[in-house]
């Protein structure tokens, strides 16, 4: 069966009734308007794959409903239904970004079809927009903590520059991100952001990844090939994972860094290039330097600027925004509905510590957009792994379930309380008990607090 939202409005209560039940029939979630006023209120409130619009309404007619969506950059595809003394307003509304017109009397036939074609137009031009965005590297911070904030602050400082930069970074924090938006801050924006990941290529092949190689200069090399330097040129290369790159190739970017120029391999001639470079690691290179994995000089040509991203643990302000955001952005991807997060939810993501930091809070949402079928996101929805910052609570298995489940709930009541500098009321309220059952708790398990002033 189909699915898909349809709004139809028409003045006629009869072809309302049809057309919804033809509709309904097909699969559709259909929604009906006697009037232009009554559509506006219902698209303030929801969002549709098509529009069924006649031109003649009461009021405000189809025709001017339909500039006020566009102002309103609504993304609903609107097909015109009318009657044979408007058909040549009809054909204006289409040159204007209608999807198509049907004349009076309708054929159900032809405006099931219709419905189809507008609804899978819609699709393309979504799934066009998400791939135009990566190919051309939109990218969005996300983050309103102190941390972030200053993130941003050196983003927006750096990028118009040409100083190299080097970003610091655990796993999944980000730094391709931010590479990407000094990238598109920058006055390279339209120019390549080539990326190359030093740690995923094989030393034997690096040289000729990063410089290129020349027809015959080593086995399997059966053709010239341009190197990601070349392919870069007048852009931005990043080199992720730099820290991983071997001592050979470390001198031969040291030198096209400092030359501005590179030698193919098997190549004679030096090609003159122009490349701001970005570089990124998780390793702590003073120490690589020390250890004699990593040049010194090398670690200077690329830190003219120096950003370091901070881990999710370091910024939990950030934690829901972040979520909900990834929520809604594969909601849209996989074509699903909007979820929200219960309290529950809410506290299970601000306490868990993410090892994997975003990209784990990323996978974590992918996986409940795809898997969870309800509206309302529970903790038990996230099937969040337990961590070493959690797990040795479960290391004693002596207990009888009875003393597991008192001791639990005698150091939650207590941070809870400590959270509330002892209030009951508050600390009731949090726990979402009445408070003589928190009294009730309080004595059970022989929790003493200090009574602030104040307290009832």
């Amino acid at each position: 069966m189909t699915s898909g939202k349809i709004l139809i409005v028409d003045d006629e209560e009869n072809i309302l009734i049809s057309l919804q039940g033809i509709l309904e029939d097909e699969g559709y979630k259909v929604k009906t308007a006697g009037d232009a006023e009554t559509a506006l209120k219902i698209l303030d409130r929801e969002e549709f794959d098509v529009v069924i619009l006649d031109i003649w309404l009461p009021n405000m007619d189809g025709l001017q409903l339909f500039e006020t969506m566009k102002n309103q950059k609504r993304e609903e595809e609107v097909i015109f239904i009318s009657g044979h003394g408007t058909i040549e307003q009809a054909v204006r509304a289409t040159k204007k970004g209608a999807f198509d017109f049907l004349e009076k009397p309708l054929s159900l036939e032809k405006v099931v079809v219709t419905v189809s074609n507008a609804k899978k137009q819609k699709e393309l031009i979504e799934k066009e927009k998400i791939l135009s965005q990566e190919l051309r590297g939109d990218v969005e911070i996300i983050g309103n903590s102190p941390l972030m904030m200053k993130l941003k602050e050196q983003i927006t400082l750096s990028a118009p520059s040409e100083g190299r930069v080097l970003i610091f970074g655990e796993n999944g924090t980000g730094k391709e991100l931010v590479a990407k938006k000094i990238h598109q801050l920058s006055k390279r924006a339209n120019a390549p952001f080539i990326e190359v990941n030093c740690a995923a290529i094989p030393s034997e092949l690096i040289e000729s990844e990063l410089f290129g190689h020349r027809k015959g200069s080593f086995t399997g090399a059966i053709e010239n090939k341009k190197g990601k330097f070349l392919l870069a040129n007048g852009g931005t290369l990043f080199l992720d994972e730099v820290g991983d790159m071997s001592l050979i190739t470390q001198a031969k970017v040291l030198r096209a860094l400092e030359e501005q120029t590179i030698e193919p391999v098997g190549g004679s001639e030096s090609i003159k290039i122009d490349v701001r470079v970005i570089a990124a690691t998780n390793k702590d290179l003073l120490s690589e330097i020390k250890k004699g994995n990593f040049r010194e000089d090398l670690y200077y040509r690329l830190k003219v600027i120096e950003i370091s991203i901070p881990p999710l643990r370091e910024r939990g302000e950030d934690i829901i925004l972040l979520f909900d955001y990834y929520l809604d952005y594969f909601a849209g991807k996989y074509r699903k509905g909007k979820k929200v997060l219960d309290k529950s939810a809410k506290d299970a993501l601000l306490n868990y510590s993410y090892p994997g930091n975003v990209r784990e809070l990323k996978n974590i949402a992918e996986r409940v957009i795809i898997m969870h079928q309800g509206d309302v996101i529970s903790k038990e929805d996230l099937l969040l792994q337990p961590t070493e910052a959690n797990a040795g609570e479960f290391d004693n298995f002596t207990r009888t379930l009875k003393e597991a489940r008192e001791e639990f709930e005698r150091k939650y009541i207590l941070n809870v309380l400590k959270k509330n500098s002892g209030r009951i009321s508050k600390t009731a309220d949090e726990l979402g008990i009445e408070r003589r059952h928190l009294y009730r708790k309080l004595s059970s398990l022989k929790i003493k607090r200090r009574v602030p002033d104040g307290d009832d």
